[in-house]
């Protein structure tokens, strides 16, 4: 048991068991009152480390015979759909299988893009922006996600905390902004993350970008809950059930103990090696940000994903127009990007990190390059460096701390630190 309202186990150094879970979705469900009810579960697509399969064949085998619906709503935000196939394998579960042991459940995908699955749940006015960016922003902001919350009695997110670029730790509320909202109230959030900037904000709880999406969710006319998982080699290290804030607040304590490995010095070359779930530069980009607050300046880190070959198949045609820079180059020149979407520019920033942007001279802090399978005339053209992959030995760079090298052999979602960092990468 937990401090807050939340009911969850966790520790730095044992998993939990079957049982303990079991346990855990059990008292949770007690307390919420699931019977009779239509309850709407929004979960992760493939680039997000957890045991779904074990949350949903626990949490299906407790409810088929009590909810009166059992659906799940993939939280893709901006990303692709998933084919039935990659539904069935994030679940845990084959195509027959669902016709027989699992016929109650519903999947869907989100689709940010289609306004007739969108509705507006409220307004972030200018006053609310101007308090809530400590005076970044002053605008009116829509919120909209999906209409499928309108079908419902309880919504339960189901999904792991993290260190997170743009909100300071995954999990919680984030799961339905920018999981299932719309691309106004997307495109604000991430903006406002990458002028505040990634080594600023990741890490760190209680960040203007996490108030934001508090401040949408509590917008929404449905009763919310959570699970939030804590994962350490893909098992459970931590879980925790209860509102999305409280059972977030208690995830994110436990991640942050978990997820962030702190160093005496910075490296000037870090191997960062993509796992197969970052299938794009937009999500293997994570390889960048939890990298970029231990690189020293004048460093290079080079992103080693050989199973990657495109940028994004959402975002790549404006990608390639306005190509990866730095805020400040944005900054200084926003009459010219503000058209563009500007949570597609709030990823380049953060693929290329800090740097300044003085008399028409872009320098990025770092260089980042990629070794990948995206041709080099792409990456030239998108201003990132290229690197044969077929050149690259691990060899090469693995067990090289003392000389400055670092080798990160599934990047992405371990946060890593220099313990003496000055402010600009999130240091006090």
């Amino acid at each position: 048991m937990t401090n807050n309202l939340s009911i969850g186990l966790g520790n730095t150094h044992s998993l939990l068991s079957e049982a303990d879970v079991a346990n855990i979705c059990s008292q949770a469900l007690a307390a919420w009152k699931p019977d009779g009810k239509r309850i709407l579960f929004i979960v992760p697509d493939h680039s997000r480390t957890c045991p779904l399969d074990l949350m949903f064949r626990l949490l299906y085998g407790q409810l088929a015979d009590r909810a009166k619906t059992l659906d799940f709503l993939i939280a893709l935000g901006t990303h692709p759909a998933l084919t039935p196939d990659q539904i069935y394998k994030r679940m845990g579960i084959t195509a027959a299988e669902h016709q027989s042991r699992f016929s109650r459940a519903r999947f869907f995908n989100h689709e940010w893009k289609n306004p007739d699955q969108l509705v507006s749940v409220g307004r972030l006015t200018r006053k609310d922006v101007r308090e809530i960016t400590e005076g970044r922003f002053e605008m009116d902001v829509e919120v909209t996600c999906n209409r499928m919350v309108h079908d419902y009695d309880l919504l339960v997110i189901i999904g792991p905390v993290f260190p997170h670029e743009v909100v300071g730790f995954s999990g919680g509320n984030k799961y339905l902004f920018p999981g299932i909202a719309g691309q106004e109230i997307i495109d604000f959030f991430h903006w406002l993350g990458a002028v505040i900037t990634n080594p600023v904000i990741i890490g760190n709880k209680w960040t203007p970008v996490r108030k934001v999406v508090d401040r949408a969710a509590a917008m929404l006319p449905v009763e919310r809950r959570a699970f939030c998982m804590v994962v350490s080699h893909h098992q459970l290290a931590g879980l925790y059930a209860g509102t999305p804030e409280d059972a977030w607040s208690d995830a994110a304590d436990l991640s942050r103990q978990i997820h962030t490995e702190y160093h005496e010095t910075p490296f000037h070359t870090v191997l960062s090696c993509a796992p197969e779930m970052y299938d794009d530069l937009w999500t293997g980009g994570k390889c960048m940000y939890k990298i970029e607050p231990v690189v020293s300046d004048g460093g290079k880190v080079i992103i080693y994903a050989p199973h990657i070959h495109e940028i994004s198949p959402v975002h790549g045609p404006v990608l390639e127009q306005i190509g990866y820079h730095t805020r400040d180059f944005f900054l200084k020149q926003w009459d010219r990007y503000s058209r563009y979407p500007w949570g597609v520019v709030a990823h380049s920033t953060h693929v290329k990190g800090i740097g300044t942007y003085e008399n028409g001279v872009e320098q990025p802090r770092v260089e980042v390059i990629l070794a990948t399978g995206i041709p080099e005339s792409v990456c030239r053209k998108v201003n990132l460096g290229y690197m044969d992959p077929r050149s690259i030995q691990r060899s090469d760079y693995a067990g090289k701390q003392d000389k400055g090298i670092l080798y990160v052999e599934r990047a992405g979602e371990i946060l890593y630190r220099w313990k003496n960092a000055p402010a600009k990468l999130g240091g006090q």
